[in-house]
């Protein structure tokens, strides 16, 4: 008896072949966005882009502080 090529997959969950698809779509949806915000990224004064630099700096510190405390945190 032969076998099949065709890949199984587990219940619930999706073939590569459909999460490529997938990715693809959002890609192709997101896209315009990511064109959007790098033709303003590079409108920016150097000093704008700095501002934006260490907000985002700041962001991620806020974050990891967060996270950290989180960690710490004995759960109920």
């Amino acid at each position: 008896m032969a076998r099949s090529k065709r890949q199984v997959t587990g219940a619930g969950q999706p073939s590569r072949l459909g999460r490529t698809r997938s990715a693809a779509r959002g890609a192709r949806r997101v896209w315009p966005y990511v064109l959007m915000a790098w033709e303003r990224w590079q409108s920016l004064s150097p000093e704008e882009k700095e501002r934006y630099k260490k907000r985002a700096q700041g962001y991620v510190k806020q974050g990891k502080k967060a996270l950290d405390s989180q960690r710490r945190r004995p759960r109920p």
